[in-house]
């Protein structure tokens, strides 16, 4: 059976458009919903459910980022106090992390997407959803420097999900941005607690209060992931940096950055990114039914963190600049 696209209706959707594509072959299936953030809620593969999604938060529209693959942009995490100054201009986003203290996660995951592209071959399927920030989120212009327009393609392979992201800036100042994804990775088809992650990172970002120091330091025990560590002994909420793969594709200049696999050595999940993800996440949520592996192109506060001279990640594109990136997720059975 070759890959294939259809669309479904979910009625008990919160949105006035519950239209959700499903990209599928008779082993493989992802949905994503185009209004709310054009989040790709659902992946199976092999007959595994590999995105955690949180039925009553995701689909009643409370938490968007609690669930399968938010995209985090124009800056993923946390920006202080939801303050910073660009060009002798200051900005004041709203406070909507979890303790109203702080701006959280762009405005991407919480507003609709368009579809621009879709297409299906014998051995993928794809969809391309696009933001464009004046277009379909005008009144969030005035909380930005600049316009700003992204495209997101999902592509769907026997056993892979490739993410392929493209950042345009379209206005006559520059953009300063950051990009993220927040996938939760569900863990019962990895043994659940018994579960073993590594991440290729050497070091971390000093948080206090969720937030970076701007001090980088090197990898202490319970943030050691380098050799495996079972997830029931984890506490985690770290901004991992360092960053090396533990292999490299060469062809398609992407490194596999971090891994959960099964302690029997039968089932793993890899996780792949083009070298301008720089950090990664790792995040356990309270109910431990999933982990968060987490590729940015910066850390938390990046923008307020360059403007201090540290290099935080934060990237500028001037007038008419594009941007490319990949992230792959690989199951192997």
């Amino acid at each position: 059976m070759a890959f294939q696209i259809t669309w479904e209706q979910r009625d008990d959707s919160w949105g006035p458009d519950g239209r959700v594509a499903v990209l599928h072959d008779k082993a493989n299936r992802l949905e994503v919903w185009p209004f709310a953030g054009c989040n790709a809620y659902r992946w199976l593969s092999g007959g595994q459910e590999l995105l955690y999604c949180d039925p009553e938060s995701f689909w009643s529209g409370q938490k968007p980022t609690r669930s399968g693959f938010p995209i985090l942009f124009p800056f993923p995490n946390r920006i202080r106090d939801g303050k910073y100054t660009w060009t002798e201009r200051h900005y004041a986003l709203p406070l909507n992390d979890p303790a109203s203290k702080n701006a959280i996660h762009g405005f991407t995951p919480y507003r609709p997407w368009r579809v621009v592209d879709q297409g299906m071959s014998k051995g993928s399927a794809w969809i391309t959803g696009e933001f464009h920030a004046s277009k379909d989120a005008p009144g969030s212009l005035p909380l930005w420097p600049a316009d700003h327009r992204m495209r997101v393609t999902y592509r769907l392979l026997d056993g892979v999900l490739r993410i392929e992201a493209e950042v345009e800036n379209p206005d006559r100042l520059a953009l300063p941005f950051g990009l993220g994804y927040h996938p939760y990775f569900r863990l019962a088809p990895f043994g659940g607690q018994t579960a073993i992650v590594r991440v290729g990172a050497a070091r971390y970002w000093e948080l206090v209060d969720n937030l970076p120091t701007g001090k980088v330091l090197d990898v202490d025990d319970p943030r050691d992931l380098r050799h495996g560590q079972f997830v029931g002994r984890l506490k985690l909420d770290d901004v991992l940096t360092g960053l090396y793969p533990f292999t490299y594709d060469r062809d398609e200049g992407l490194g596999m950055l971090a891994m959960v696999q099964h302690p029997a050595g039968d089932r793993m999940l890899t996780l792949w990114a083009s070298d301008d993800y720089r950090e990664l996440v790792a995040f356990l949520p309270p109910h431990r039914e999933a982990i968060c592996l987490e590729p940015y192109t910066c850390t938390s506060d990046a923008i307020n963190l360059a403007a201090r001279g540290i290099d935080a990640g934060l990237r500028v594109l001037q007038p008419g600049e594009r941007w490319r990136g990949v992230i792959e997720a690989h199951l192997t059975a």
